[in-house]
């Protein structure tokens, strides 16, 4: 019989079948997601894999064994940690994590609570024994080795039996098995008896028998409880230790029992009364109180104003003027300090603390210590695009605009004439409490030359200086102490000129006649095509300056110009002028 071939799917269906498979490959990058990729390239300790995204991944060198040497075109399995990384902007991946998720997710697979497994015990470790079954590495308590407490364990390295595990952590992604449940049937009947009357919320002695990072076992006569060590204080710990020893007894209050699962919860705080029920009475908002420091943040301190209560001082609350990065910058654990209660909130447990609020505002009284129009000292701590920062005492900054930084010259950066560490002379212009601004100015503590600069290069002058800066439309001239006027394009030559760095450069001595004063802008206009200028055409310059109604003359020298074309130039290249510097700077 004839195999019939199947018919190619119509244009509709491959369009569906697309979109499909689109809607597939868009939900595939998701993060925890485990992706196939490609090595593409390996640059320094960052190796680079192809997905399938847009853009490629990046896994740590370190990731891979160290026996594996990967190259180029290999093939791995990663995890998808981040589609863009905030800092890097890159897909962030992981090697490692995917190798964990797998090895867990097969071992999931393999193993349950309460089935039996056999291994052999491969070293001891703090709190009991690790146990190799098959390709996994479980954890064996002390408390679950012998029907009584072990006090050494070394003996049983090595040996082999059977375990029944009792806990699958997706948290610690690890095994925790027991042999003491296997072998102590003679305490069945009692165990279960304790389990069937065993009531929530009722008061038991019990005794210790171990203890972990997470919690501690406790022995209620024949049935262990767990005390997390969430459960253990109303305040914060790092480890059960601080609070326990093994062999201690104690009282606990049974929070929960599971009889399907034979487990108990157990809770040590809950004796006690909750101190977080009375804290509004016991610290209001706005109250001073001393404090410890218990941990360290990035963003804040941890204090402990009371047993088992903690406030937190974000970094932004630490002091009124200094800047600070990070919390260990200013405080460590163990600091005894003083601080204020900003804000309590009952319902999440949380107290806002303040230890600025223990000083007082130096913003208060600012208006007083530098009052407006008053002069100042300081020394130029930092640059922006527009201004410098002068520091006036620790803490405080004034910033002086680009703008009054000069009476005579436009400064379009404060370097030009500033530098960091230098000690200036300045006037408070403007004080903004609200803000935190003070607003400074380096030319009002200095007399405006305005008055004598207009009279001293009057129109029709001719004058001497240097080219100090090039730019489009003409080129700066320094005069002297910082004076320019600018020669227009225009009026540098009597022939054309398509670039003013083909006729001028930076620190060529020139001469040229003043052809334009502007007192209210501060402006100079040059001309160096003007200095051919007849005594008949400066006079009539001289007097169109004066306001004179005077005709301008007719020239007969190569060296005329027009006037007002040019004092229009003058003023349209001001207007736009922004300082970028030449291709000669």
């Amino acid at each position: 019989m004839a195999i019939r071939k199947p018919t190619a799917p119509s244009e509709k269906s491959a369009l569906m079948a697309e979109m499909l498979a689109g809607a597939g490959q868009e939900s595939k990058f998701k993060n925890g997601s485990i992706i196939e990729g490609t090595v593409s390239a390996i640059k320094g300790d960052d190796v680079f894999v192809d997905i399938g995204y847009k853009s490629e991944g990046t896994v740590s060198l370190s990731e891979f064994s160290e026996d594996s040497d990967v190259k180029v075109g290999d093939k791995v399995t990663v995890m998808l940690v981040q589609l863009e990384n905030d800092k890097t902007g890159m897909v962030e991946l992981s090697k490692k994590r995917a190798d964990d998720k797998i090895r867990w997710e097969k071992i999931l697979e393999r193993y349950v609570e309460g089935c039996i497994v056999n291994g052999t015990i491969k070293s001891a470790v703090r709190g009991g024994l690790l146990v190799q079954i098959d390709d996994v590495e479980a954890f064996l308590p002390g408390s679950q080795v012998e029907v009584t407490p072990v006090k050494e364990l070394e003996p049983y390295v090595g040996q082999t039996h059977d375990f029944k595990v009792i806990k699958i952590s997706n948290e610690r992604r690890n095994l925790i098995v027991s042999r003491r449940e296997l072998i102590e049937g003679m305490l069945a009947e009692k165990k279960a008896d304790l389990l069937e009357n065993l009531e929530k919320d009722s008061i038991k002695k019990g005794r210790v028998k171990n203890i972990t990072d997470f919690g501690a076992f406790v022995d209620l006569d024949g049935l262990d409880g767990l005390l997390h060590i969430t459960d253990m204080s109303w305040g914060r710990i790092k480890h059960p230790s601080e609070m326990l020893k093994v062999g201690q007894e104690i009282d606990v209050k049974v929070l929960d029992v599971d009889r399907d699962r034979e487990r108990v919860s157990l809770g040590l705080k809950q004796i006690t009364e909750n101190p977080w029920d009375s804290i509004q009475d016991q610290f209001p908002v706005g109250a001073r109180v001393s404090g410890k420091v218990v941990n360290l943040a990035a963003y804040g301190a941890f204090i402990e104003i009371a047993p088992g209560i903690e406030g937190l001082v974000h970094i932004s609350e630490f002091s009124w003027t200094k800047r600070v990065a990070r919390a260990s910058d200013m405080l460590a654990i163990g600091d005894e300090v003083q601080v204020v209660v900003l804000s309590v909130d009952v319902e999440n447990q949380k107290i806002a603390l303040g230890i600025r609020q223990t000083q007082a505002n130096p913003w208060d009284t600012v208006k007083e210590r530098f009052p407006v129009g008053s002069k100042i000292s300081g020394k130029v701590r930092n640059f922006t695009a527009y201004g410098a920062f002068v520091e006036l005492e620790e803490g405080i900054d004034g910033m002086i605009h680009v703008s009054d930084m000069s009476w005579t010259r436009k400064i379009n950066h404060p370097s030009e004439c500033l530098k960091k560490g230098d000690e200036v002379e300045a006037v408070v212009l403007d004080v903004n409490t609200d803000e935190q601004r003070i607003s400074l100015g380096l030319k009002q503590a200095q007399p405006d030359p305005w008055a004598e600069i207009a009279s001293k290069y009057a129109v029709g002058s001719v004058v001497k200086g240097k080219v100090s800066k090039i730019a489009s439309f003409g080129a700066f001239v320094e005069l002297e102490d910082g004076v320019d006027g600018l020669v227009h394009i225009s009026a540098i030559s009597d022939q054309r000129v398509d670039k003013v760095k083909d006729a001028l450069e930076i620190g060529q001595d020139v001469e040229a006649r003043v052809v334009k004063i502007d007192r209210a802008e501060r402006r100079i206009g040059l001309s160096i095509k003007a200095m051919a200028m007849t005594e008949e055409e400066v006079k009539s310059l001289e007097a169109q300056a004066a306001g004179e109604e005077t005709e301008p003359a007719q020239s007969k020298t190569s060296g005329s110009e027009n006037l007002g074309g040019l004092s229009a130039a003058f003023d349209n290249a001001f207007a736009n002028f922004e300082w970028q510097p030449s291709e000669n700077n």
